[in-house]
């Protein structure tokens, strides 16, 4: 072992091994076990690739070892080499990671499914994923910066024969040994039916929009009840999401009272509070921070001092139904209505 390595291993790498293993875990339908919090990478368009690489190592360091990761976050070779610098070095071993990434829209067709995952291995500089996601269930590409009109040529509804041939492909990773595990993300009840239905391998995970203003029950329930681990992404109300993805009506959950009489409570801040009900409530967030004492401070929230049986159900009750990723550029021409993606103005299949 090289002196650099026992170092960390003496040093602030034993500080981040303890945190580590005091994470609760996930049981994925497999057996598998996932830390039930993980590290978002999305930047929200103004963190760029190397700073979002850099708040990836002072998570490691914090105690993080769940990474959640995508092509079209324009940051994997960056958080890559990370990744890298951590397992060379014996930091972490490979198999202590958890790193999923996910298909962009515009690698649908089945012959671009197993390109876009190699892309995805060499830039994180990994043989094999934990888990590989669909990214969205609608093929739509848009470009970078766009705004919430903007609607791609090619832009069409959730075909679910469509989507099958790309879960095919998926499938074909999982067996292939380039990603232990396949999921979905941003997919509904009704759309979920459908592929359990036709899947040969279930989906392991739905990443989905979940914090106390979006609770998402029905989805929540529905997704548990079938083995599949929910994940949950803005669980603090992603505060900083694009000017694209903010409505008037939206709220914000760190601000609400009960929030806050809670976090009063315990000493803590409101993001705090919403970690700790995220991890027990049963879901698996994945905060997003470029500040090394917030990136801290989140993971420590969700191994000590736990919500109270009574200060749960309060959470429970300030669910708003308040989508804040509402997926406008997702739509298709002559379509203007956002609830249209997510089958609350009735299905479009």
């Amino acid at each position: 072992m090289s002196n650099e390595t026992s170092e960390r291993r003496a040093g602030g790498g034993d500080h981040s091994a303890a945190i580590a293993a005091a994470v609760p875990q996930r049981v994925l339908a497999s057996g598998a076990k996932m830390p039930a919090i993980g590290f978002g990478t999305f930047g929200s368009d103004h963190v760029p690739p190397d700073a979002v690489a850099g708040a990836v190592r002072s998570a490691f360091d914090a105690g993080y070892r769940h990474f959640d990761c995508a092509s079209v976050y324009g940051n994997e070779r960056e958080v890559g080499a990370v990744l890298r610098e951590i397992i060379t070095t014996g930091a972490a071993r490979r198999d202590e990671l958890w790193v999923t990434s996910k298909l962009w829209n515009d690698k649908h067709a089945p012959a671009d499914v197993a390109a876009s995952c190699e892309q995805s291995l060499r830039d994180l500089q990994l043989d094999a994923l934990d888990l590989y996601l669909v990214h969205w269930p609608f093929p739509n590409f848009h470009p970078p910066g766009c705004d919430v009109t903007s609607r791609g040529a090619d832009a069409r509804p959730y075909i679910h024969e469509e989507f099958m041939r790309t879960w095919r492909a998926m499938e074909r990773l999982q067996r292939e040994g380039k990603t232990r595990h396949i999921g979905v993300s941003n997919v509904t009840v009704p759309k979920l039916k459908l592929i359990l239905r036709d899947a040969e391998i279930a989906p392991a995970v739905n990443e989905m929009e979940l914090h106390p203003h979006f609770q998402q029950p029905e989805l929540f329930e529905f997704v548990r009840s079938h083995g599949i681990v929910p994940v949950g992404y803005c669980p603090l109300g992603s505060p900083g999401r694009p000017e694209r993805d903010r409505t008037p009506e939206d709220t914000d959950p760190l601000r609400d009272p009960v929030m806050l009489r809670i976090a009063a409570e315990h000493n803590a801040h409101p993001a705090e509070i919403a970690l700790k009900w995220a991890v027990q409530r049963g879901q698996t967030p994945i905060p997003f921070s470029s500040n090394p004492r917030n990136i801290a401070a989140n993971i420590r929230a969700v191994i000590s001092n736990p919500l109270t049986d009574a200060e749960m159900l309060a959470i429970a009750g300030i669910d708003r139904r308040c989508r804040l990723i509402k997926g406008q550029v997702f739509l298709w021409r002559g379509a203007d209505d956002w609830r249209l993606l997510w089958d609350e103005v009735g299905t479009t299949f």
